[in-house]
C-alpha cells in the first residue's frame, strides 16, 4: 500500500487547488464557495528521484519504477464539525484513514475568493482545525473510557487499570486542545492511542498557501512544522512539460517546487527512506521507515522474502552508478554482505538472497 496523506483545511484555503496541481488532474472541484469538495479524492503521484535514472543507466534496465504517495483530498471542515457543523463528523471519518494530515491554511490575498471565517488568519484557521480534531479525538477517548469502566467492573486486570489511568489523563489533555501526538505518554502508548485512530495522533504537518510561496513574517502557533506553497504557482507548473516547469523554476530562482517540498517534508514527518533495487529487469526505488532491518525491507518487495531471508548484497547508490553496478563494485570490494541486524540506510542499493 502507498503512503497516504490527507489533507485538510477550511473552505476555499485552496485545498483543491493544491491536489489538483500535486496530482496533475482536474477532479477535485476548486471553485469559490465552501464544501463545493463532498466526497475525498484521491490521486497518486510518482515520488521524483534522480537517482533511479543514473542506476537504470548503468544496468540497462527495461524499466524505472518510482515509489509513490497517496493523497486525499478531504472536503473542507468548519467551527462545530465534530458536532456535525457542515459537513461533519462523514469527512472526519475520511482523516481515520490516512497515515498523516497536512493542514493546508491560507495566507494569500484574494478579494474574489471568499473565506468561510470572512477574514485571512492563517493560526486562527489552524486553531479551528486543531480543534475540532481534538474534540473528535475526546468524544472517542471517552467512549473508550466507558467501555473500559464496564469491563473493569467485571473484573479488573492490570493492564485494563493502565489503560485507564492513560485515556483519563489523555481526556484531561483533549479538553485542554492538546493534540495526542504531545501528550506525555505518546510514545509509550502509541499502539493504543493508534488502535483508537485518534486523529491527531497522527503526524502533521503546516503548509501554508501563500501568494509567492514565501513566508513573509508571519509567525504560527503551532508545534508542527510548516512549509510554505503557492498553490496557484503549482497549478500554473502542473500545466507545463516537466522541462518548461524546470526551467520557471530556475529562472524564478526557486530550488524545489511545491511537491518536492512537499515529499521531503512528508518524509521526514514519517521518517521515511528510500532504497533501491536495480538489475536489468528493471530499476525500482522502494519506502520503508527509518531504522527498518533488512529482513522487513525485504518484505516491502515481497512478504515470503523477509520469511525467507538469508542475506543481502549492499552497495551504496554513489558507488554503484561510478563503479559499473554490481559486477564492478564487486571487484573493488564495494559491496557489502549484510545480514539480519543489518539497518538498511535512504540510497542502499540491495539484492536479497532468500531461500526457494
Amino acid at each position: 500500500m502507498p503512503l497516504s496523506i490527507g489533507i485538510v483545511g477550511l473552505p476555499n484555503v485552496g485545498k483543491s487547488t493544491l491536489f489538483n496541481a500535486l496530482t496533475r488532474s482536474k477532479q477535485a472541484n476548486a471553485q469559490n464557495y465552501p464544501f463545493c469538495t463532498i466526497e475525498p479524492n484521491t490521486g497518486v503521484v510518482e515520488v521524483p528521484d534522480a537517482r533511479l535514472a543514473q542506476l537504470a543507466a548503468i544496468s540497462t534496465s527495461k524499466k524505472m519504477v518510482p515509489t509513490i504517495i497517496e493523497f486525499v483530498d478531504i472536503a473542507g471542515l468548519v467551527r462545530g464539525a465534530s458536532t456535525g457543523e457542515g459537513l461533519g463528523n462523514k469527512f472526519l471519518a475520511h482523516i481515520r484513514e490516512v497515515d498523516a494530515i497536512v493542514q493546508v491554511v491560507r495566507s494569500f490575498a484574494d478579494p474574489n475568493v471568499i473565506h468561510v471565517q470572512n477574514r485571512i488568519d492563517p493560526n486562527d484557521d489552524i486553531a479551528v482545525i486543531e480543534t475540532e480534531l481534538a474534540l473528535a479525538d475526546l468524544e472517542t477517548a471517552k467512549k473508550r473510557l466507558e467501555q473500559i469502566a464496564k469491563q473493569i467492573r467485571a473484573g479488573a486486570d492490570k493492564k485494563l487499570l493502565q489503560q485507564k489511568e492513560v485515556l483519563e489523563a489523555l481526556v484531561a489533555d483533549l479538553e485542554q486542545g492538546t493534540a495526542v501526538r504531545d501528550h506525555a505518554r505518546f510514545a509509550e502508548f502509541k499502539e493504543l492511542f493508534n488502535d483508537l485512530q485518534l486523529l491527531t495522533a497522527k503526524p502533521q504537518l503546516i503548509v501554508v498557501n501563500t501568494d509567492d510561496g514565501g513566508p513573509g513574517a508571519l509567525t504560527l502557533n503551532t508545534k508542527s512544522p510548516a512549509i510554505y506553497i503557492s498553490a496557484k504557482t503549482e497549478a500554473e507548473l502542473a500545466d507545463l512539460s516537466p522541462e518548461d516547469a524546470a526551467a520557471y523554476l530556475k529562472e524564478a530562482g526557486v530550488e524545489q517546487s511545491g511537491l518536492d517540498k512537499l515529499i521531503v517534508a512528508g518524509y521526514r514527518l514519517l521518517e521515511l527512506i528510500t532504497f533501491l533495487t536495480s538489475g536489468e529487469p528493471e530499476t525500482r526505488a522502494w519506502t520503508i521507515r527509518r531504522g527498518m532491518r533488512a529482513p522487513q525491507a525485504a518484505g516491502v518487495i515481497h512478504t515470503d522474502f523477509e520469511k525467507g531471508f538469508i542475506r543481502a548484497d549492499v552497495v551504496r547508490w554513489e558507488d554503484f552508478v561510478e563503479h559499473g553496478g554490481w559486477s564492478g563494485c564487486k571487484e573493488r570490494g564495494l559491496v557489502r554482505l549484510e545480514g539480519k541486524e543489518y539497518e538498511v540506510r535512504d540510497g542502499d542499493v540491495c539484492y536479497f538472497h532468500v531461500t526457494a
